[in-house]
């Protein structure tokens, strides 16, 4: 079934059935649930209106309470789930406005994915000539203990800037993961900073027998129904596609964006300057005192620093497919992905920094090949 079709045609039903038209909408119910046979939700409307051919309803999931008890979890998941997709979808993100993390988004990335927890939504964005575009959304289940991981076996989703790294084979997936499942690169390095523990957080469908999942009820991944997460997996490219989880996300005006990218880019600018000078102690002022890459100190970083430098040759560098996206928690950092490029070559070394702002100064904490 299309993208996105099955959540349009309950809302559909929900406003026949607000407009008092339990005719029509007991007929599309129909019809959904015979397409749609595991969707529960979808089922629960059917029965509902239903039930209202013989009596009045005063609620979604009206069961008689004799009924109702043993079922009484999941009836309450169900009503949950209704409500976060039609609060997500009525009350929607002003226009013209992005998720505040995405400063600058390289126009090699053609996608980026950002998760409002607090909604149970997952908004896939085209990145255009003019910007980001909202493309699509979808209903999404997080942990079962909510958000914020910090340890394995928690049963939390991890709040951060991630990427999908892989899209793994469903031949080599059991039917729990439905259609696919796209890891995510958690343990962050700042997660990894921060001494999180953990891994095996993915974007993954559903068994064959369950359309949806509950608002929180997974070990800590991301699940979508399996239409939805095959729409996604058609769209974006592994690697460099940014996916950002925030409790809540923050929208602004691109505009609002522009200042503080271009405060930072020219933080990024005056390191890139240092490493074209040459000047070793002017350089190793941008990086952290605890700085780590692939488990080697600054200092023991610095030989490939001056190395790097020295190759240069004095010509400029280019920071190619530049992108930076910010997060702000209880630290301001920023995620930092590019080619660096030597000026008159056509091929570098793609790299990822972490930079993390301390008494007003950005300084990187990590740099390392990806």
């Amino acid at each position: 079934m299309a993208d996105g079709q099955s959540e349009a045609r309950l809302l559909d039903i929900y406003l026949l059935m607000a407009q008092g038209d339990s005719r029509d909408a007991l007929t599309k119910a129909e019809k959904l649930v015979r397409d749609q046979p595991n969707f529960q939700l979808a089922q629960l409307v059917y029965g509902d209106l239903l039930a209202a051919r013989t009596r009045t309803l005063q609620s979604l999931g009206d069961i008689p309470e004799a009924s109702a008890r043993g079922g009484a979890t999941a009836l309450l998941d169900l009503k949950e789930e209704s409500l976060r997709r039609v609060t997500a979808l009525n009350d929607r993100p002003p226009p013209g406005t992005v998720p505040s993390q995405f400063l600058k988004i390289a126009p090699q990335t053609r996608h980026a994915i950002a998760i409002d927890a607090s909604r149970s939504r997952l908004y896939l964005f085209e990145n255009t000539a003019s910007g980001l575009q909202l493309k699509s959304d979808y209903y999404v289940s997080v942990g079962k203990a909510g958000t914020l991981k910090n340890q394995e076996g928690d049963q939390r989703t991890p709040l951060g800037v991630y990427f999908i790294t892989s899209n793994l084979d469903t031949k080599a997936l059991n039917d729990f993961y439905g259609a696919g499942a796209l890891p995510l690169n958690y343990p962050n390095m700042l997660d990894q900073r921060r001494g999180k523990s953990g891994s095996g957080i993915w974007l993954h469908g559903t068994p064959p027998h369950q359309y949806s999942r509950a608002p929180r009820s997974t070990d800590g991944c991301l699940v979508l129904s399996n239409p939805d997460l095959l729409a996604i997996i058609h769209s974006i490219a592994v690697r460099n596609t940014p996916v950002v989880v925030a409790a809540q996300l923050v929208w602004k005006p691109v505009s609002q964006l522009e200042d503080p990218a271009r405060s930072f880019q020219s933080t990024l600018n005056a390191w890139r300057s240092s490493k074209v000078s040459g000047d070793v102690k002017k350089m190793l002022a941008f990086y952290t005192p605890d700085f780590s890459s692939a488990g080697k100190s600054l200092e023991q970083y610095t030989p490939l620093l001056k190395s790097e430098s020295k190759a240069l040759k004095g010509r400029d560098l280019e920071l190619k497919d530049l992108s930076y996206l910010q997060w702000n928690d209880s630290a301001e950092t920023m995620v930092v992905s590019f080619g660096e490029v030597a000026k008159g070559q056509r091929t570098g070394t793609h790299k990822r920094q972490y930079w993390i702002r301390s008494n007003k100064e950005w300084k990187i904490f990590f740099e390392g090949v990806h």
